[in-house]
């Protein structure tokens, strides 16, 4: 069996929310790049501009936030054949307060803002697989927040083994933890039941 290429994962993606031309498949491989970063490396931190968006062709990445007493709180945690950014500052052009960061050796296909911009121009077809990319991203970070303001610390908990068992076997506990808005501890009681 052939092995996919970085380009094939991003197109299966896109096909699923879209049609692709040949040509505007062509554009993607001419308007962006592919880019490795070693585990525990910073994508992007707080105060800083972001104007990329990253598709995960292998490894982990997480979202977190630093708050005034310095501690972290896990937002997001993404895998291959996603998409991660810093969605404020990259539709504002501010700068963002939060960071992005290798869980894992990551290999992405990154594509600048201006490129984005260019090909939702040129490409109509490409605008609706934004739009429905978008669609479920919003979806996503609706439900974790829902989650958070709603469910108990062990509804939270069955949701993310029933909804994300993945990040069971690739994030670290206290990673978790924090996603889930709970202390280390209260996880660990969690588990034992």
């Amino acid at each position: 069996m052939q092995k996919l290429t970085p380009y094939d994962q991003l197109f299966g993606v896109f096909s699923k929310l879209g049609e692709l031309s040949t040509t505007l498949k062509e554009a993607i491989v001419e308007q962006s790049k592919i880019m490795s970063l070693d585990k525990n490396q910073k994508v992007l931190s707080e105060g800083d501009k972001s104007d990329r968006i990253y598709f995960i062709v292998s490894g982990a990445v997480r979202v977190f936030y630093l708050n005034k007493e310095g501690i972290e709180t896990n937002t997001w945690f993404l895998f291959e054949n996603e998409l991660v950014i810093s969605v404020y500052s990259f539709f504002t052009s501010q700068p963002g307060f939060e960071y992005i960061e290798t869980l894992e050796d990551c290999v992405f296909i990154v594509l600048k803002k201006d490129k984005l911009d260019w090909l939702y121009e040129h490409f109509v077809e490409f605008n609706v697989i934004g739009r429905r990319l978008t669609e479920l991203y919003y979806i996503r970070n609706e439900a974790q927040a829902n989650s958070l303001r709603m469910f108990s610390a062990k509804q939270r908990y069955e949701q993310l083994i029933q909804n994300q068992p993945q990040l069971l076997n690739r994030i670290s506990l206290s990673h978790i933890s924090s996603y889930l808005g709970i202390s280390r501890e209260t996880l660990s009681r969690i588990r034992k039941k």
